[in-house]
């Protein structure tokens, strides 16, 4: 199991005791939410744009955290606090560099992963892949921030040979350039580049440079992992040192997928040639996209040794399509369940899943894309103009995706179709939930996605039907980067 000793978080942190602790104490987890510390547990006092942790060390002590990792203004500032401090210049450098410094003392292989879409379908297959030979350490969820990734880390056990890691840098320049010092891979792995978080970088090519910064930071030893068919992430293969394996569809790929099939609800079917020989792969996941997530992960791990048979066991794990979920609703229809985010080209592909799998009825539930700037009404349309070719039934959420609204009825009208179109506000989410419980009947197919702003998960949550007692939920729903347990 991971623990955390106290002299390894003296040494990482670079910080000092006030108070005073047994050298030998261990804290079973680091946790900065204190309302979720458990006994023993070590607080980490960080400020975020809403909260400053400092504001509850007290609660933290009160709750049996035995010590807290704070500021070294705010611990001056309360002489009166009897608890153990570990005092720091920076509660976040702290951290940084406290795994930084673990980082440094694991022999393990770290691969990291970035895009702007399928970060962590990405990881979840290249890590499924991967556990059939090597011990791996993936982090969890969306731990892919300069505060969520040194979390990660320091949560590998320290016998770990492989670590996938996920890492974010979608806000600013050198946002990557620091996870990467933090983490320090030997692989890089760049799904794609698109106009996801636009507003706040102002042009695909500024996306494209953020993402070039984790293949620019690997060794002349390391190996960038790079999605080919994507012309932005091929051009990065100009920056680093790194040897460059591409994946992806089109000719000129290393790994590379031909004859694709899609089987609906049954998977994916397509062939791979590697070493002159052609390989014919059935993997389980719903859609021609899925195609890519398997592509990228044998790309990983044939660059370390494996052979095709020994992935493909991997390629069948079911958590690796984590984004998708399938889950019943109402009078026998099925929801697709890919609420967590929304960019154009994920609801385009999402569209594309509900197109090939068998329906009575196509439904989809579309919330409004956030942060894509000058690009808003483009993009909105282009789904709209999707939709309109696909669906039986758009209900739209948000007053930007009224835009979509507007282009699917448009394009169904101008192909004979009709179809039923409802568009709800932010403010109408019960009214929203209230048509989808009595519309919905048996044969339906759902899809629900919408930025993470939209909580959409919490419609999906009210709509679903728990088969046990055929009753719908009770839209509760909860996650984010919170503790560091021990593994």
């Amino acid at each position: 199991m991971t623990h955390f000793r106290l002299r390894d978080v003296l040494a990482g942190t670079g910080g000092t005791l006030r108070g005073t602790l047994p050298g030998a104490v261990i804290f079973p987890h680091l946790e900065r939410n204190s309302r979720t510390i458990q006994r023993g547990d070590l607080f980490i006092a960080i400020k975020g744009e809403q909260f400053d942790g400092h504001d509850f060390v007290a609660h933290a002590e009160a709750s049996g955290a035995t010590a807290a990792i704070v500021s070294e203004a705010w611990a001056a500032a309360h002489p009166e606090i009897a608890m153990p401090l570990i005092v720091v210049d920076d509660p976040i450098l702290a951290l940084q560099r406290w795994a930084a410094w673990k980082r440094d003392q694991m022999d393990a292989l770290v691969i990291g992963v970035t895009g702007s879409v399928g970060k962590t379908s990405a990881k979840e297959s290249i890590g499924a892949v991967l556990s059939q030979r090597f011990k791996v350490y993936k982090s969890p969820g969306n731990f892919n921030s300069e505060i969520g990734l040194p979390l990660a880390l320091l949560e590998a056990p320290d016998d770990t040979e492989v670590m996938v890691l996920e890492m974010g840098g979608a806000y600013a320049f050198g946002e990557l350039a620091l996870l990467a010092q933090i983490a320090k891979p030997d692989y890089g792995v760049v799904t794609n580049v698109y106009p996801v978080h636009i507003e706040r970088m102002g042009s695909l090519e500024a996306i494209a440079q953020t993402k070039s910064e984790l293949p620019e930071s690997l060794p002349e030893t390391g190996v960038a992992i790079l999605n080919g068919d994507d012309f932005r992430v091929r051009a990065m293969a100009n920056v680093t040192k790194a040897k460059v394996v591409t994946y992806g569809l089109g000719e000129g790929n290393e790994i590379r997928a031909e004859s694709v099939r899609t089987d609906g609800w049954k998977g994916t079917t397509f062939s791979i040639t590697l070493d002159g020989q052609r390989n014919f792969v059935k993997v389980p996941f719903i859609g021609s996209h899925g195609v890519l997530i398997a592509l990228v992960a044998i790309a990983v791990g044939r660059s370390l040794g494996m052979h095709l048979a020994e992935m493909i066991v991997g390629l069948q794990d079911p958590s690796v399509q984590v984004r998708l979920l399938t889950v019943p609703g109402p009078r026998g229809a099925q929801l697709i369940d890919d609420t967590y985010n929304a960019s154009s080209p994920s609801v385009l592909s999402a569209l594309g899943i509900l197109k090939e799998v068998p329906a009575t009825r196509r439904v989809a539930v579309l919330g409004e894309m956030r942060e894509l700037g000058e690009l808003t009404v483009q993009e909105h349309e282009l789904v709209g103009q999707r939709a309109g070719d696909i669906v039986d039934l758009l209900v739209t959420y948000g007053e930007d995706a009224r835009i979509i609204a507007r282009e699917a009825r448009a394009i169904a009208q101008e192909a004979g179709r009709t179809i039923g179109v409802y568009s709800f506000g932010e403010s109408e989410r019960e009214d929203l939930i209230s048509l989808l419980q009595n519309e919905l009947q048996e044969g339906d197919v759902v899809l629900l996605k919408g930025s993470r702003g939209l909580m959409m998960e919490q419609i999906v949550e009210a709509v679903r039907v728990d088969t046990k007692t055929g009753t719908p939920g009770d839209g509760e729903s909860a996650g984010d980067e919170g503790s560091v347990h021990g593994a």
